[in-house]
């Protein structure tokens, strides 16, 4: 991407890391997470993650991003050049490149989900009635989980749709950041109306079945958001709780993605990254705590009690659809809603692919069509190989492990260490202070050069003892797991070899700008 290009205002670009952020994770993973880890326990360390690594590591990516942009780079690995002089410097920036774009591969699959799920609204070719049983048999028939490869029997729906969601997100990704700024600009208000339409229906369900008057909207909200009555500490011990709440942080406010380090590398010294981060942050709590998290639980639990919410997947793809079929004006709110979980993901999915297609430009000097081609046949191949291997849907949730979970921890590491320690944490709150009305927090330096990389470390070493040996034990035994795996660090290799390529241009000037 050229130089030349630049947020139309500051407007645009909060608004973009904030389409970033509001995605899927916030109306269906975080509420999924809360009620699976019975709700006020995980609301614990879910706030001790976002003010001790959320907000801290957003502002280290926001400073260094900018950083590295005024210099010329706006992807990962020619950032991470700018902050560190050793060699190794831009390999580690590769994560940033394999987290959005592995993520991507399996999260558009899941945007063209919610994109036929409102079609089927709709058309009322969803209109199942209120057993949650057929929509659990639609969604495994739909979805292909039912075994390997059956969605390429016949150009099934959700090929279909796959292909439709990979024919918009280029269409926007293409025209650069102005593509990126008009759809945030657009998405995320309607995102807004559309959320509160449903809300105010959830919070007015009241009791809809005398026969069970304890499935009522108060005991919805309670039995999402308060804690046990006993064993909360046993709970709190459990590694996998703190992960999956990090990871949740992670997932939600787009750190550790490599993300934000593209979008913040179009700022000017003149704007104020501290309040932009703060307020990007800001929005996408409110939209993942105070919309997310009032829906979709207590809109289950009304209809269909405690047993009747699930997992992820169950609750967004399942147990919703028979909620909807319970209220008067079923479809019309079941349409919208769908609307809204697709309008959330393409506004995070066309983020995914920005970081990628900035590194191809200026690190192998290619013009904006043939990046995203390249791009397109990367990631498109990803996107099939997840829809072939579909079965109990075990490729989609291999990559989720590992892209989704264990390389965004890992760049989130690399981050907090290559900013706070080796380009040193008083240039990162230099470069912060730059352009900011916004008072830098006293308790900052501390929280980015040590609370950081300790929380992060040692969540990190527990959740490897504990999940690793799990994940290498299914990995043994299921060839599909095995398949993924390859799949993806083979994908890991290809950036690696990319970049080392970008590094030899960079070394002769003849790609990006000179560092």
């Amino acid at each position: 991407m050229s130089n030349k290009d630049a947020w139309g205002s500051r407007l645009g670009i909060i608004l973009a890391v904030t389409g970033s952020a509001v995605g899927l994770g916030n109306f269906l993973r975080f509420p999924g997470l809360a009620a699976k880890y019975g709700g006020g326990t995980f609301m614990i360390p879910y706030f001790t993650a976002f003010l001790l690594l959320g907000l801290p590591i957003a502002y280290i990516e926001w400073a260094i991003a900018r950083y590295g942009g005024t210099r010329g780079f706006h992807s990962a690995p020619g950032i991470f050049r700018t902050l560190w002089s050793n060699k190794a410097a831009p390999y580690l920036g590769v994560l940033g490149l394999i987290v959005p774009v592995g993520i991507y591969m399996y999260y558009v699959f899941i945007e063209a989900w919610c994109l036929y799920y409102a079609w089927g609204f709709i058309t009322g070719a969803l209109n199942l009635g209120t057993d949650v049983a057929a929509y659990k048999g639609f969604f495994e028939s739909f979805t292909g989980s039912g075994g390997n490869g059956v969605l390429f029997h016949n150009f099934s729906p959700a090929l279909i749709s796959l292909l439709v969601c990979y024919v918009l997100n280029f269409f926007f990704v293409y025209r650069g950041i102005a593509g990126i700024e008009r759809i945030s600009r657009w998405g995320m208000p309607i995102l807004l109306v559309i959320a509160l339409i449903v809300l105010v229906r959830v919070m007015t369900l009241g009791t809809p079945n005398p026969a069970y008057p304890e499935r009522n909207v108060l005991n919805g909200l309670g039995h999402l958001w308060n804690p046990p009555q006993q064993g909360i500490l046993t709970s709190l011990a459990n590694a996998q709780l703190w992960m999956d709440a990090a990871g949740q942080i992670f997932f939600s406010l787009s750190v550790g993605f490599g993300v934000i380090i593209n979008y913040a590398s179009y700022l000017n010294k003149k704007d104020d990254i501290m309040l932009s981060a703060t307020t990007a942050a800001a929005g996408n709590e409110f939209a993942e705590v105070g919309l997310g998290g009032l829906i979709t639980v207590p809109a289950a639990f009304v209809f269909l009690g405690a047993a009747g919410i699930g997992g992820t997947f169950g609750l967004g793809f399942v147990s919703l659809p028979a909620v909807f079929a319970h209220m008067p004006f079923g479809q019309f709110f079941g349409s919208i809603w769908f609307f809204l979980l697709f309008i959330a993901a393409i506004t995070s999915s066309v983020s995914m692919v920005q970081p990628g297609i900035a590194f191809l430009e200026e690190g192998l000097n290619l013009n904006r069509k043939k990046s995203s081609a390249v791009l397109l046949v990367i990631t498109l191949v990803g996107s099939l190989f997840v829809a072939y291997y579909s079965a109990g849907l075990e490729a989609l949730d291999t990559m989720d492990f590992w892209a989704g979970t264990f390389f965004i921890f890992v760049l989130a590491l690399f981050q907090v260490v290559v900013a706070g320690w080796l380009f040193g944490v008083e240039n990162v709150l230099k470069e912060a202070a730059e352009g900011s009305r916004m008072r830098i927090p006293k308790f900052l330096p501390v929280v980015i050069k040590y609370v950081c990389p300790a929380f992060l470390g040692t969540v990190f070493v527990f959740w490897c003892i504990q999940k690793l040996p799990e994940q290498w034990a299914k990995m043994q035994s299921n060839p599909v797991t095995q398949i993924s795996v390859i799949f993806l660090f083979g994908a890991l290799a290809l950036f690696l070899v990319l970049t080392h390529f970008a590094v030899l241009n960079w070394k002769k000037g003849t790609a990006g700008s000179a560092a």
